[in-house]
């Protein structure tokens, strides 16, 4: 039998756990225990310099590709490394609070979706935090294991989930981690570089009546945004929802000026919803997709 088939069904068979079950505790969760060890491992092998930043995301990587070769479930560790259900159940969180004009509560739960600083946004600002995150969440925690369990089983999720949960915690510029993070950060573009773009195809495919206006403008945006990745995702849901996302944002001391992405007004509250909505219909497409291919290839092996 074809080895194509068993990694599409339990690719499928994870997204699909994901989105009937949710994330489990915190306290249980594998992607958190990780995310502990990491912790731990950094503080024993840190220094400014890029040499021990390989090192730990080296040791990363093997850590989550031992952990998925231990399972031995290609289901099971695509269910734990996805997050779409819960990425969809925060953002409506957030939304809520908008939608009946409490903004403080808006921006306090926001920190639970987005690292940047809530203090100064209005709900717009708020909008599109939320917005901007879902569709970049929604490439790392959905796409990004979806693409790299079907190259390469259990092992592959894992190791993506790992590149880029280092990348959160080390990846981002500073004075701490600017040379310690920078592999982790390269680790996961690259890593990021194949479902970044199969997600803005995804998003044109659910909504075809937009299908020319994403292409255009995800190749006239996407390039100015700092990511490489989430640039592309960004710039396909603002082409999609007509909206302009981007423009200034701050993470603690540091102050951006993000390139503005899409053509249309600022994002409004209701805006989340049609977003929330899309990343679904993504979703929704990617698990067809995947049982089709399954089913294909289910179909020459028994020939």
């Amino acid at each position: 039998m074809s080895r194509v088939p068993r990694p599409a069904l339990g690719v499928a068979a994870g997204l699909l756990l994901d989105r009937l079950l949710g994330e489990p505790p915190a306290s249980l969760h594998p992607v958190a225990w990780f995310g502990r060890v990491m912790t731990r491992w950094e503080s024993v092998v840190y220094a400014d310099r890029r040499g021990p930043g390989v090192a730990y995301a080296v040791s990363g990587v093997a850590l989550g590709v031992f952990a998925a070769a231990s399972v031995r479930s290609t289901a099971l560790t695509v269910a734990v490394c996805v997050a779409g259900r819960e990425l969809r159940r925060v953002a409506a969180v957030v939304e809520s609070h908008l939608l009946v004009s409490d903004l403080e509560q808006a921006k306090a739960a926001l920190p639970s979706l987005v690292g940047r600083d809530p203090s100064t946004l209005d709900a717009s600002g708020v909008s599109a935090a939320v917005i901007e995150s879902l569709a970049e969440n929604t490439v790392d925690a959905v796409l990004g294991p979806i693409v790299w369990g079907l190259l390469l089983g259990a092992p592959g999720a894992a190791a993506y989930r790992a590149a880029n949960t280092m990348d959160a915690m080390v990846g981002h510029r500073g004075s701490r981690y600017g040379r310690f993070g920078w592999a982790s950060a390269r680790l996961d573009d690259a890593a990021g570089w194949v479902p970044a773009r199969i997600f803005a195809a995804l998003v044109a495919l659910v909504r075809p009546h937009s299908a020319y206006r994403i292409a255009v403008l995800v190749r006239r945006d996407a390039r100015a945004h700092p990511s490489p990745n989430a640039g592309v995702a960004e710039t396909a849901v603002a082409a999609a929802l007509r909206v302009e996302l981007g423009g200034p944002l701050r993470y603690g001391p540091i102050e951006q000026d993000r390139p503005r992405l899409g053509d249309g007004p600022r994002p409004e509250p209701q805006d989340i919803a049609a977003t929330m909505r899309l990343t679904d219909d993504v979703e929704r497409a990617a698990l067809i997709l995947l049982l089709a291919l399954w089913w294909l290839g289910h179909s020459r092996s028994a020939r």
